[in-house]
C-alpha cells in the first residue's frame, strides 16, 4: 500500500505569527501528496540544547523515511551550514548547529550534505527565514523523492552538541532536570538504564532538598498532591506531583540537582 509521505516539524516560532504556517505552504507547493505533522513550535527561543532533546525524543516514534524538519537556528543567515542527515530511518533537514545532532545518533548517521544546490532553494533566499526559503523546500523535495546526494556536496560530519550527562558512582547516579513539560514534570537526563546496576537496593531520589522513595511505576502510586519519582516516556527519571505542578511545587527548574541513592537492602 502506497503511504504519503511525512514530514515533520519542530521549532521555536511560536504559532501566534504566520511563519509555521508559511513553511508548509512552500512545502505543500512542492509536494502536495506531503503529511505535515507538528513536533511542536514553542521551543523557547534559541533553545538550541532544548530543541535537540525534543526532536530526539520524538523521531524514533515515526515510520521509516519520514523527513524531520527542525529549525532553531540562532544563527540564520551566517556561515553555520545548512545540512540534510541521512540516518539509517529517516532524513533530518535543518541548521547545523547541533539541533540535529542527538537525533541523528540515536537513528545511526549514514552520511552529513552541506545544502548548496540554490536550484532547490525558494529565490529569492532571505537572509533570515531559511526556514521558508531553503529547509521547507529541500524536505519537501526529498518527501517527493529526490535523492539526498541531489543537493550538495558530503560533509564529514555534523556539529556535535554538547549535553549534560549524568555522573555514576557506586552508590549514587547524580544528574540535572533537562526539561520541564506542560504538566510541570521534571525530567531528568539520569537514564533507566543507569539504575539497573543498583540491583536488590532501595533507590530513593533526592531533588530541591526533597527526599522522595521508592521510585514508583505510575503517578498514581501517590495520593493527590503528593511528588511522585519515576521513570517517564522519556526513559529516563522523572519528578511529578500527582494532580498537580512538580515545577512549581519544589521551585525547581532546568538545571537543579537530581540525586539517585542506592541501598543495600538486608540480606541481600
Amino acid at each position: 500500500m502506497h503511504t504519503a509521505p511525512i514530514i515533520t516539524l519542530l521549532t521555536d516560532f511560536g504559532t501566534s505569527d504566520a511563519y509555521v504556517g508559511i513553511m508548509k505552504g512552500v512545502a505543500l507547493g512542492i509536494c502536495p501528496a506531503a503529511r505535515l505533522i507538528d513536533l511542536t513550535h514553542e521551543v523557547p527561543p534559541q533553545a538550541i540544547q532544548l530543541g535537540a532533546l525534543l526532536l530526539r525524543s520524538a523521531v524514533e516514534f515515526f515510520p521509516n523515511g519520514t523527513v524531520h524538519l527542525a529549525i532553531v537556528d540562532p544563527g540564520v543567515g551566517t556561515a553555520r551550514a545548512p545540512v540534510l542527515v541521512v540516518t539509517e530511518r529517516a532524513l533530518l533537514v535543518g541548521p547545523d548547529n547541533g539541533l540535529l545532532a542527538p537525533a541523528a545518533a540515536l537513528l545511526g548517521v549514514r552520511a552529513v550534505y552541506r545544502l548548496t544546490r540554490e536550484e532547490y532553494f525558494r529565490r529569492p533566499v532571505s537572509d533570515t527565514f531559511h526556514g521558508r526559503d531553503v529547509f521547507a523546500p529541500v524536505a519537501a523535495h526529498l518527501a517527493a523523492g529526490t535523492g539526498p546526494e541531489s543537493f550538495g556536496p558530503l560533509l564529514p560530519s555534523l556539529h556535535a552538541l554538547e549535553l549534560s550527562e549524568p555522573r555514576v558512582e557506586s552508590d549514587a547516579v547524580h544528574g540535572e532536570v533537562v526539561y520541564v513539560d506542560r504538566y510541570g514534570n521534571l525530567i531528568s537526563n539520569i537514564p533507566a538504564a543507569a539504575l539497573t546496576t543498583f540491583n536488590h537496593r532501595s533507590l530513593s531520589v533526592r531533588i530541591a532538598g526533597m527526599t522522595l522513595s521508592p521510585i514508583a511505576s505510575t503517578y498514581a502510586a501517590v495520593v493527590p498532591g503528593a511528588p511522585v519519582a519515576l521513570i517517564g516516556s522519556w526513559r529516563t527519571l522523572e519528578v511529578g506531583v500527582r494532580d498537580g505542578n512538580a515545577a512549581s511545587h519544589l521551585g525547581a527548574g532546568i538545571g537543579a540537582a537530581v540525586s539517585v541513592e542506592a541501598t543495600r537492602t538486608k540480606g541481600k
